[in-house]
């Protein structure tokens, strides 16, 4: 059985370029159709920032698609802002008394089988949140740890559903969000630790998801801890190492962190990696 399990993981991580994930689940392809980066807030600590706007290419699409949203985050959106400082340090005891509320609202998603008729955004929105608030969960349900790691297999055991079919985070994220040719996912997404993007305190949406995205890519990029853009000797977070065939699909990644970045980095330059710290991402 585990064996089978293996073949079955692999299959999904080989077939990226495949519109569906492993599991049947549909997933669309996102196209460059949305977001620019202009107007968002330079101040990473400001109250503002969590209202920064964003122009979009297509602010009609949006709110077209997001007319009907499928699914209500409205119960992670109140934990987050509840539990999740604007640094995106996470109070894990005080989501730990209110694991009931937690585990009502993973339920509720498992509940939510993802159908054809679901838009690009509200997939991503569902995908972003199921993967958060199950890494939420696998923390408080082994609480108190100093690391993800501490954890055996914290990505690939099956340790969460959708309908009835069992899933682990890796098939979350490997199997179906990377799919989603968006790279952006990858900031979004967050793995309880000090080095990974910060958790944003606002749940994603059909409507917002673009717009959030955007700010967590912009945020995590020029945000001094993470990486230490230069011209010349920059070095950046392993993130871009690991999935770096994300990042360069349409070009090299200086280019791509050049997008965002206020520093620009030299398409000479000699990129080198910060160390990852996986210590847990815990308010003091």
């Amino acid at each position: 059985m585990n064996y089978l399990k293996k073949i079955v993981l692999l299959a999904i991580i080989i077939s990226s370029y495949s519109c569906f994930s492993a599991k049947g689940l549909p997933i669309k392809e996102v196209k460059d159709e949305t977001t620019t980066k202009e107007n968002i807030s330079e101040s990473s600590n400001d109250d503002a920032n969590d209202s920064a706007v964003i122009e979009t290419s297509s602010d009609e699409m949006t709110k077209e698609m997001s007319k009907n949203e499928t699914v209500n985050h409205s119960a992670w959106d109140a934990l987050l802002k509840k539990y999740v400082a604007n640094n995106g340090d996470v109070n894990y005891k005080g989501f730990k008394t209110e694991s009931t509320n937690l585990n009502a609202y993973i339920d509720y998603l498992a509940s939510k089988i993802p159908a054809e008729n679901w838009s690009v955004n509200e997939q991503l929105a569902y995908f972003i949140n199921v993967y958060n608030a199950n890494t939420i969960k696998l923390i408080i349900d082994n609480y108190p740890l100093k690391s993800i790691k501490d954890i055996k297999n914290p990505w690939l055991k099956n340790r969460l559903k959708i309908g009835d079919e069992d899933y682990s985070l890796a098939d979350i994220e490997n199997g179906i969000l990377r799919k989603m040719n968006e790279p952006k996912i990858h900031f979004a997404i967050n793995c309880a630790s000090f080095s990974c993007p910060k958790l944003l305190n606002t749940a994603y949406t059909a409507k917002n998801v673009q717009e959030l995205m955007e700010r967590a890519t912009v945020e995590f990029i020029n945000n001094t801890e993470k990486n230490k853009l230069s011209a010349n000797n920059p070095k950046i977070s392993e993130i871009f190492k690991w999935y770096k065939n994300d990042f360069t699909e349409n070009g090299s990644l200086t280019e791509y962190i050049n997008q965002y970045g206020k520093t620009k980095i030299s398409k000479d330059a000699n990129i080198d990696y910060t160390d990852y710290d996986w210590s847990l991402n815990e308010q003091n």
